[in-house]
């Protein structure tokens, strides 16, 4: 099989977990790129405060890293296992919300590490009540 096809290829039926998980990913993607391109989006959108330094490379690397997650998310969604979306959980859940707390009370651009710490467990408790209710 070819690079392409490997990538490519999927489960003939996705499960709504792997589904959820896809469509999760292409939020990271989305917002990954948004910041890749638009670093500015973080004062724009939520009123953060401006940049002083060389923060304008640093949320365009936090682009890239979202980009890198979401693409993990929609690949591993398409393989239509439960165990991927599972392990996605703990992660979103807990250590997210704790680290990025932790950074907004430092005040490290507090309204962008807040969104971020309540979207991405939100996304992860769907994911997991997602799989709950599919596995009865």
């Amino acid at each position: 099989m070819s690079f392409a096809k490997d990538i490519l290829a999927g489960p003939a039926e996705l499960g709504l977990p792997s589904k959820y998980l896809m469509f999760n990913g292409v939020i990271y993607l989305a917002g990954g790129a948004l910041l890749l391109a638009w670093p500015g989006l973080v004062q724009t959108l939520l009123r953060d405060r401006a940049f002083v330094g060389q923060e304008e490379g640093l949320f365009r690397v936090i682009g890239v890293a979202l980009m890198i997650v979401g693409w993990l998310c929609t690949m591993g969604g398409r393989t239509g296992s439960r165990e991927m979306v599972a392990a996605t959980v703990p992660d979103r859940v807990v250590f997210v919300p704790v680290v990025l707390g932790w950074l907004a009370m430092s005040g490290v651009f507090p309204r962008f590490m807040i969104a971020i710490a309540i979207l991405d467990p939100v996304m992860g408790i769907g994911a997991w009540v997602l799989l709950r209710r599919s596995a009865a």
